[in-house]
Formats: structure tokens, C-alpha cells, sequence
């Protein structure tokens, strides 16, 4: 089976194509330079051109809070483009693999939130992402919907990276203590999709590190896995004052994800662990 990767220059697009070689799966990543997905017909050529077997579609507009005042935008990568990207996989009978977020739910109580649980998301990025998940449900069967969160990778800007540059340049930093997930490595959840495509389980899951903590202990985990001096302080998501409504509860359920058979990624402590020894290893 040959496999396509979408938004392959992204933190998951870079892990995916690393896991595939080491697997000996023939595939090819394409980016923004190379294809502009929200345009049917360039999707179309390229897809057709290439014949894969699945296409794991990892590109997506992520900038939540400019998503904001660039609704279009958004709209056109998270939807139109999926849209696209599932209508070649539908031409070609291939199996196509989606990325979604925690952004789909409300964010509500604090209980996991199961696969089929209530969406009602606060914000334009998480609708456009809702959006893209029933569009390409309604186009094809051969599906795998994966909802993730707080991913960290080697490749391109995350929290982590931000939160290690501000502990070495400043004596404290503030970050909200009262929205809770489940932050996700790239390449832990790398192992799990190319385990997942070669299945024909077809379905919804989530997918995270194990383990839940606010963004203030991730990042007070952070700072201390660094040996850096600087000082976390907690603050509220109101007073923070993000341009985006973020879910206060980001927590989600891994039921389906045992259910079907699948290991269970390592829990988040462990994960960060092996990301900053990564990040100390690998040239800047």
C-alpha cells in the first residue's frame, strides 16, 4: 500500500513520514508548495497522479486565534480541502485518515469526552474541523477520523518550544491553569496511525499521550524536565484573555481506541521526557 501524506512539513506530517520509512511503506508527503488542496482540481491531479492506497491528511489551518478574523480562511483549508482530498481518495477507493482536535467538543463538566458524545464547538477553528470530519464521512467509507490534542513535535513551533525559550529569557511566565487535556507527541501518535491505516477498522477515536494536567503543569514539567530557574505563575483563561473561546475540559476518552484493539500511547510525563532529550540531541 502507498501512502500519501498531506501538510507533511507540519509537527505530525514529519513524524509520519520518519515512522513509513522506517516501516519500508512506500509513500510521499506533499505540502502547500507543492499542491494547494483547496483547489479540487489540483487535488484531484495530484492524488490520481500518485495512486495511494490512503492518504493521511494532516494538513489544516491551526492558528485558532486568527481564526478568528480569518473565518474564510480556515474554512477553506479545514473544509474545503478536505473535501477535495476526500473526493479523490472516494475515485480511487482508498482509505483516507483524518486528523481532528478536542476543539470539536464543548468543553464542558470533567469527564473524558466519548467519540460520539454532544459537539457543540466554541470556536471557528474547532467548527471548521467538525465541518471537515462530516464532510469526508458523508463522501467515503473507508475512514478513520482521529481526534487529537496539544501536539508537540521536532518539527515547526509548539508549546513546549515556546514555553523553553521564554524560561530561558524571562524570570517568570503565566499560563492558564484551568483548561485541562492531554498534551500528544507527534511520534508516540505516529506509531499508532501507521499501525491504524494498515487496518481496516474504520471509525472514530481519540488519540492522546495518557494522562491529563492543566497547561500550567504541562508547562511547570516543562521548565523543570529543562533545569530552567523561571517561575510558572497560574492565571484563569479569563484572565489570560485569549482571542478564541478555548474547552475548559479537553479530556478525551481512549474506549474506542482499546476497544478496536489498539495500544494505548505512553503517558504524557514519559513522552515529554523523551521530546526534550530529542529536542537537547538535535542541532538548532
Amino acid at each position: 500500500m502507498k501512502v500519501l501524506i498531506t501538510g507533511v512539513k507540519g509537527q505530525l506530517g514529519c513524524d509520519l513520514k520518519k515512522r513509513l520509512a522506517l516501516l519500508c511503506i512506500e509513500h510521499k508527503g506533499v505540502d502547500i508548495d507543492e499542491c494547494d488542496l483547496t483547489s479540487l482540481e489540483q487535488t484531484l491531479h495530484m492524488i490520481q497522479a500518485y495512486q495511494p492506497g490512503c492518504v493521511v491528511h494532516c494538513a489544516a489551518y491551526t492558528a485558532v486565534d486568527n481564526a478568528e478574523a480569518d473565518m474564510e480562511q480556515c474554512y477553506r483549508v479545514n473544509v474545503n480541502a478536505t473535501h477535495n482530498v476526500a473526493r479523490a481518495c472516494e475515485q480511487l477507493n482508498a482509505k483516507m485518515l483524518y486528523l481532528s482536535t478536542d476543539y470539536v467538543f464543548p468543553g464542558h463538566g470533567d469527564q473524558p469526552f466519548e467519540v460520539d458524545d454532544r459537539k457543540d464547538p466554541l470556536n471557528a477553528y474547532g467548527k471548521a474541523k467538525l465541518q471537515g470530519e462530516q464532510v469526508m464521512r458523508a463522501l467515503i467509507n473507508k475512514s478513520f477520523i482521529v481526534r487529537t490534542s496539544w501536539m508537540f513535535g521536532i518539527n515547526g513551533h509548539n508549546f513546549v518550544k515556546t514555553i523553553l525559550r521564554l524560561g530561558k529569557e524571562e524570570e517568570h511566565i503565566t499560563v492558564v491553569d484551568n483548561q485541562v487535556g492531554s498534551p500528544t507527541y507527534t511520534e508516540d501518535l505516529a506509531v499508532l496511525l501507521c499501525n491504524m491505516i494498515q487496518t481496516e477498522k474504520y471509525g472514530v477515536y481519540h488519540a492522546t499521550n495518557e494522562g491529563f494536567c492543566s497547561w500550567f503543569e504541562f508547562a511547570q514539567s516543562c521548565i523543570r524536565l529543562a533545569g530552567l530557574p523561571c517561575r510558572v505563575i497560574p492565571v484563569s483563561t479569563e484572565e489570560y484573555g485569549a482571542k478564541a473561546n478555548r474547552p475548559l475540559n479537553s479530556r478525551l476518552s481512549k474506549r474506542s481506541l482499546a476497544e478496536a484493539g489498539f495500544s494505548l500511547l505512553p503517558t504524557w510525563q514519559d513522552a515529554l521526557e523523551r521530546y526534550i532529550m530529542e529536542l537537547n540531541n538535535t542541532p538548532q
